[in-house]
């Protein structure tokens, strides 16, 4: 089947005939921004998926029984991916968009709004999350889900995920303040027998943890116990919260203990001590930055802690954090950094005869893609446009108002694009967007949980 339109409802509707394990999809035509270091930019090229994998990438495929798309004035790239965001909040966004520090966020939010959820607003902010993050082109997200107040909490943010269709991580840890039946870090076992029992899903179960105990006390402080149960229980774990002189003499505690490794990601990483970076790099530590966090809240220095992650040779993933006071989306992440790097390695070499050493629109979508797949352990699964690995892609229109003409395919993915030229994504090989619009979603249905969700949990009072 031909049709010359990445947008058809034909298409779609023949994709959906087939079964999807012997679903062939055959994009003809595209410029192809694979993200795989070895194979880089194909000016116009074709890419199969089969099932829920990429079969081949090439120019003139054929491939028999193929669904194929015309994807001519087109960008194919890898589906971005959130290596940190705290998705249970979404029916609150925006809330405080001005926020002074972190000290207003974490009184309002964590010790306020936080302490009312019910296990139905779990499923109904993670679910807007992740339906959003899947609009904008994230195909994989890591749900930082730091209120897992009961058991039902943790089941019900699970549940969202999974009904989404996206590619999610949930990263369990207990709340910060108010009640709470202290079933974490314990349920993590069960949670794992009950959702996590096989390799080869969607969605992956690590550890959420915070840095240090000054915030909520030493039970959800990272250290040799609960790099014990991660260990155990053969899961990454995600440490929050990490900045300043406190998190860097965490870090080097950790290293002395044994549980940094590539498997532990530290998320901010702003004001640490260049030994505690020396620390990082030497054990494969990764990092998840977060751009717009650091910069709109004010943490520690309020710069993105790019360079210093570059100087020990991490390369580092994006995230988006927290939706009460910052945009939903990736393209955000990766302009903000681009701009604050640039702007500081300038700035630094200002008067001098200096070469400025400035990030590249490549860096920033490497950080997007491959490396904030290998940052949530994904490294094998997702990220890139590589023969094997799952079918997360995007479809990207090039010839759109504010794209064209297409000059530099890398540089209109970073400084031209948005959620609105995204055509289609695909999550496994499933279509998840098509001629613009995520697809399953009784939008109207939402909309009514979503505002019934919010009025709920702005006028109970904190527990």
């Amino acid at each position: 089947m031909n049709v010359n339109d990445t947008t058809s409802a034909a298409v779609l509707e023949e994709l959906r005939r087939r079964p999807a394990d012997r679903r062939r999809i055959l994009f003809a035509g595209a410029t192809i921004v694979t993200m795989d270091p070895d194979v880089g930019v194909i000016d116009r090229g074709d890419l199969l998926v089969e099932g829920d994998a990429i079969a081949a990438i090439g120019a003139n495929l054929t491939a028999d029984d193929a669904v194929v798309v015309d994807a001519t004035g087109t960008i194919l790239t890898p589906g971005f991916v959130d290596t940190h965001r705290h998705a249970w909040e979404a029916q609150l966004r925006r809330i405080m968009p001005d926020v002074d520090d972190l000290g207003g966020y974490v009184m309002a939010t964590l010790a306020g709004y936080a302490t009312v959820y019910r296990p139905e607003d779990m499923y109904i902010g993670t679910r807007l999350a992740a339906l959003t993050a899947i609009d904008s082109g994230i195909t994989t997200m890591l749900d930082f889900s730091h209120n897992s107040r009961t058991r039902e909490h943790s089941d019900a943010a699970i549940g969202a995920l999974r009904d989404t269709g996206i590619r999610g991580v949930h990263a369990s840890m207990g709340p910060h303040f108010g009640e709470w039946d202290r079933q974490w870090p314990g349920d993590l076992t069960r949670i794992k027998d009950q959702y996590f029992s096989s390799d080869d899903q969607l969605l992956t179960l690590r550890l959420a943890t915070l840095a240090t105990d000054e915030i909520a006390g030493p039970a959800l402080a990272y250290g040799p116990e609960l790099g014990c149960v991660a260990k155990d229980l053969g899961i990454g774990v995600s440490v929050d919260a990490v900045f300043g002189t406190s998190s860097s003499e965490a870090v080097l505690r950790w290293a002395k203990d044994g549980i940094l490794s590539p498997d532990v990601t530290l998320i901010h990483s702003t004001g640490l001590t260049p030994e505690a970076w020396k620390a990082m790099g030497e054990t494969g530590t990764t990092v998840a930055l977060a751009p717009t966090s650091d910069a709109q809240i004010g943490l520690e220095t309020a710069i993105p802690a790019i360079d210093e992650a570059l100087s020990v040779g991490i390369r580092p993933g994006l995230s988006i954090d927290v939706e009460v006071a910052l945009a939903s989306d990736m393209f955000t992440q990766m302009r903000a950094l681009h701009a604050i790097q640039r702007m500081r390695a300038v700035n630094a070499v200002y008067g001098t005869d200096q070469q400025p050493s400035r990030i590249t629109t490549h860096d920033v979508l490497d950080f997007a893609t491959l490396q904030g797949a290998r940052t949530n352990g994904l490294a094998g699964v997702t990220g890139s446009l590589t023969p094997g690995k799952k079918a997360d892609l995007l479809v990207v229109q090039a010839e759109d108002l504010n794209n064209m003409p297409l000059n530099d395919p890398i540089g209109t993915l970073v400084l031209g694009s948005d959620a609105r030229n995204i055509t289609a994504v695909l999550i496994n090989g499933e279509p998840r967007k098509w001629d613009g619009q995520v697809l399953d979603v009784n939008l109207a249905a939402l909309r009514s949980e979503v505002h019934a969700s919010r009025e709920y949990v702005l006028n109970t009072p904190a527990l």
